[in-house]
């Protein structure tokens, strides 16, 4: 969601903020602003348009210390007054991810002692309570932390002072701040995408930590107020990595990724002979011998990949497996089982509602936590006991596509271990498992030759309003992800189902000018998917069919067959998902949409 950089250095910083705030587009945003020191002034530029038009509004601004901003709207509408920076008397400026809860009772106290407000905002409260407190003396560090003790909600900030040219002061709790260490400079921001180009070295801060941040040198302060040594890591990112390069698209881009993203999550299994526990922990051997269940916590595209990983973990782990909507999990009553194995999935690793319900999960009685991830250094990674990393690379693309396919992977590991663990995968099964991961990349990238067909397929769907979606059994979690993915960048409206739930309401929504998707792998299931592909023709509905060799299912007049390879066996999923995923960009670039960054949507949902 919001974005956040800042700088100090010896040199202009507005070049610098400008290619961060660049860089974190991808994120979602509806304004973006910038404000720096220069000769004892504050000087901000806003805009509600694009990076590229702040660009424009700040072209005669210089300084050497500057925080920016790109923002997505919670509190006020989109518009200049309510973009960030914000300002109390001239003298204090803030930037802002996350929500204050208690802003309302703040916002009166503080109009009561004689602060103005300019902006609808929740974020105005902060400049003007560290002004509060600074202008009582002391330094600009205590006074951000006396005004974050009067908060109540989720904050990553950064602060700096017009009398305080070489200091600026940042925090974080619930949303994630990073301080980049360079030399004679040092940065701040809310992704390390924002930072490659000026430094690769890394700090990442823990929760309830404050920093002060000098040309030189750093100090970090835990949430007692104690000063912290935190680790300077060496960011494995590249330029390259964040970069469109040939491509028209980040989306585009990261589909024709997937393969080598595959690749690279699935390194540490595809040149070993066995599976072993380790792969999720030292201590996943000990964990995995104590669980007699298993609860999938996740949201959106990662949800969907935990509703597949439920049908591989009862299957072949015969293990019970839920899977729950992060997002609702913890506002329910439920009952705690301590031998559950609780595992969270999420792309960033900094998503609110997915982080609240793992902590929910362990504060009523889950001790064993296994995070699947893509960012090493994330909220989620530190707060689990077990973890593995899925090596996706940076996802720019709102809608998630080598993220999703490389969680499949991971869950997939998961299930062929806990299965080996309970006496449910022999030697020659482990083999074959292994064998069919190794061939997965060389697989998607077969999948990936029936772009020209689907590029020309998806001009049917240009003057279309709505979509139905339909698979069975291991494949119906495919079919709700190919209508997220249709829904969030084509803005048409699409709907899945369980093909056998036709008859049961859906059916009655069929007709010549509602397009039917349907996700035909050759399984056991199939005759009984046919059958319902024969109801939808009988009501005048145009399919769309994914099918794999030897089905037997055939072109003709209202049906269009995608051929797709050879069955898959139990990794079909991952490769089904493929072409719905091109079918949705395509569609999205018939219709003229903005396919990497949908409108009133976010990359990282960091406010709950």
């Amino acid at each position: 969601m919001c974005g956040i950089v800042g700088a100090l250095s010896q040199r202009n910083v507005v070049p610098i903020l400008l290619q961060g705030l660049q860089r974190l587009e991808y994120r979602g945003y509806d304004s973006a602003g910038l404000v720096v020191v220069d000769e004892k002034q504050l000087k901000r530029a806003r805009s509600t348009g694009r990076v590229a038009d702040l660009t424009q509004k700040s072209s005669d601004i210089k300084g050497q210390l500057g925080i920016a901003h790109t923002r997505w709207a919670t509190h006020g509408v989109p518009s200049e007054r309510n973009a960030h920076p914000h300002l109390s008397s001239d003298s204090i400026a803030v930037v802002h991810n996350g929500i204050i809860e208690n802003y309302e009772e703040l916002r009166a106290h503080l109009k009561s002692v004689g602060y103005v407000f300019t902006s609808d905002t929740d974020t105005e409260v902060i400049a003007h309570l560290v002004h509060s407190h600074y202008k009582k003396g002391g330094t600009l560090l205590s006074a951000t932390q006396a005004a974050l003790g009067e908060l109540v909600g989720a904050y990553a900030i950064g602060v700096i002072a017009i009398d305080n040219p070489q200091q600026l002061i940042c925090a974080r709790k619930g949303s994630p701040l990073l301080l980049g260490v360079g030399n004679q400079e040092n940065f701040i921001a809310s992704d390390m995408s924002a930072l490659l180009a000026v430094t690769k070295n890394v700090v990442y801060l823990e929760e309830g930590d404050v920093a002060e941040i000098n040309l030189d040198n750093y100090r970090v302060f835990d949430v007692k107020g104690k000063p912290v040594v935190r680790d300077v890591h060496v960011s494995e990112l590249s330029n390259d990595s964040v970069e469109l390069g040939e491509y028209r698209h980040y989306m585009l881009k990261e589909i024709f990724e997937q393969p080598q993203a595959l690749a690279n999550t699935l390194e540490s299994v595809c040149n070993s002979q066995s599976l072993i526990p380790g792969l999720f922990g030292a201590e996943a051997a000990a964990t995995f011998e104590q669980i007699n269940s298993v609860l999938i916590l996740a949201c959106g595209t990662s949800h969907n990949s935990g509703l597949v990983a439920r049908n591989w973990l009862e299957e072949i782990s015969g293990i019970p497996c839920a899977v729950e909507i992060a997002s609702e999990y913890r506002y329910r009553t439920s009952v705690a089982n301590p031998n559950t194995l609780i595992v969270t999935i999420s792309q960033s690793g900094e998503t609110a509602d997915t982080l609240a319900a793992l902590n929910h999960a362990k504060a009523i009685g889950h001790p064993h936590t296994l995070a699947i991830c893509n960012v090493a250094e994330s909220a989620i990674i530190r707060q689990s006991k077990l973890r593995f990393l899925t090596r996706a690379g940076p996802e720019i693309g709102v809608a998630s596509t080598k993220a999703f396919t490389t969680q499949l992977a991971a869950l997939f590991l998961l299930t062929l271990v806990l299965a080996k663990q309970r006496g449910r995968l022999n030697a020659q099964q482990e083999k074959e498992h292994l064998q069919e991961l190794r061939h997965l990349p060389i697989a998607v990238q077969a999948v990936l030759k029936l772009e020209p067909e689907i590029k020309k397929l998806a001009e049917k769907f240009v003057n279309k309003q709505h979509a139905l979606f339909l698979g069975r059994g291991l494949h119906y979690p495919i079919a709700l992800e190919g209508a997220l993915k249709l829904k969030e960048i084509s803005y048409i409206h699409a709907e899945a189902y369980p093909a056998g739930e036709l008859k049961h309401g859906p059916l009655a929504l069929v007709d010549k000018e509602m397009p039917v998707i349907a996700v035909a792998p050759n399984d056991t299931l199939l005759e009984k998917l046919k059958s319902n592909l024969q109801e939808v023709r009988a009501r005048g509905g145009e399919l769309y069919v994914f099918a794999d060799a030897n089905t037997r299912i055939q072109s003709s007049e209202g049906v269009h067959v995608m051929q797709m390879p050879e069955h898959a066996g139990f990794l079909s999923p991952i490769l089904h998902t493929i072409p719905l995923q091109l079918l949705a960009y395509y569609v999205a670039l018939e219709k003229g949409t903005d396919v990497d960054k949908p409108r009133n949507l976010a990359k990282s949902v960091t406010v709950e």
